[in-house]
């Protein structure tokens, strides 16, 4: 098995380990593997693939894309570290606006899966980080929506204080306010 699956505080929200093989010439480390990840709840396939080049301090997030074409997302690091955050957005869930994050790194070989229902965010914790993310829908931009970083009643810990935002990221509303169609139990 060329990878190790591990439930977070919020089940749903996995960090996926991947296998290194190493040598002198430096090493190889597979990203997906549709037999692997099929059977531990995740999709087979996914729709997009996204790069993000971020230098030290940005916040991206938090994001999602609501139904009909909500996505999961599958985040790697290629170059430099993250910290990487899902945010459960989904009514009726019993860890509604309860958050599950991670250090992902290239050197680290982690991963993190957000299924839909659950906004995500990451922040750069080294000089630049390049992030690859799968999903499971294309980018539809009247589908798109996002929380505030910095939610109270979320609370999430972010390794920086005061980051770097996009005017848009800067002004999302709190999680109460959130125009969000997710529901406990659907998705």
């Amino acid at each position: 098995m060329a990878f190790t699956f591990t439930p977070l505080s919020i089940p749903e929200v996995i960090l996926v380990e991947a296998r290194t093989r190493a040598d002198d010439r430096g090493y190889f480390r597979e990203l997906f593997k549709a037999s692997e990840f099929g059977g531990h709840g995740m999709p087979p396939a996914f729709a997009q693939a996204n790069y993000s080049h971020s230098s030290r301090g940005v916040l991206r997030g938090l994001h999602y894309q609501k139904h009909p074409r909500a996505q999961g997302k599958l985040v790697s690091v290629l170059h430099g570290e993250i910290f990487d955050v899902a945010v459960d957005i989904r009514t009726g869930s019993p860890t509604w606006g309860r958050w599950a994050g991670a250090t992902l790194s290239a050197a680290n070989g982690c991963m993190l899966y957000v299924p839909p229902g659950f906004a995500h965010g990451f922040c750069a914790l080294s000089d630049e980080a390049d992030v690859l993310y799968q999903v499971t829908a294309e980018w539809d931009a009247g589908l798109e929506a996002g929380i505030v970083w910095n939610d109270p009643d979320i609370g999430i810990r972010w390794p920086i204080a005061e980051p770097a935002l996009s005017p848009k990221d800067a002004k999302l509303p709190l999680l109460r306010a959130a125009d969000s169609n997710f529901e406990y139990g659907r998705d």
